[in-house]
């Protein structure tokens, strides 16, 4: 059997260092793509106002949170929208409300459940 000489040894250090080091390329690699891909929201149907439609923002959306709702889905009083569903209310200066683009009630819960938390609700524009 051969003996293990020092040759031996350093080769063997030679050789861990080198696959530590296509690791280390590999893992960054894998890190720049998972956190410099664009964060992807998914769109709201199209409607008069918005042909083409338009995409709700991650900060709403993460693919399935949000949807159109009826204008009877949404009422509003003194103190702020009120979900009908879930009776929760959304003040008027809550950071959650949003313009909406089309003009139509949209409402993102979590995880798109209709008697879910509001993550955020998107309003037409006031009417004077």
């Amino acid at each position: 059997m051969p003996a293990f000489t020092a040759r031996s040894a350093s080769a063997v250090q030679t050789a861990r260092r080198l696959l530590n080091s296509i690791i280390a390329v590999v893992a960054l690699t894998a890190a720049t793509i998972l956190f410099a891909a664009p964060a992807l929201a998914h769109d709201a149907t199209p409607t008069a106002a918005r042909p083409q439609g338009w995409s709700y923002p991650f900060s709403c959306c993460s693919g399935y949170d949000c949807r159109a709702v009826s204008q009877t889905s949404i009422s509003e009083r003194p103190e702020g929208y009120v979900i009908k569903g879930t009776g929760e209310v959304v003040g008027y200066s809550d950071a959650r409300i949003k313009n909406s683009p089309d003009g139509e009630y949209h409402w993102c819960s979590v995880a798109g459940a209709n008697d879910g938390k509001t993550i955020c609700l998107f309003v037409p524009p006031s009417s004077f």
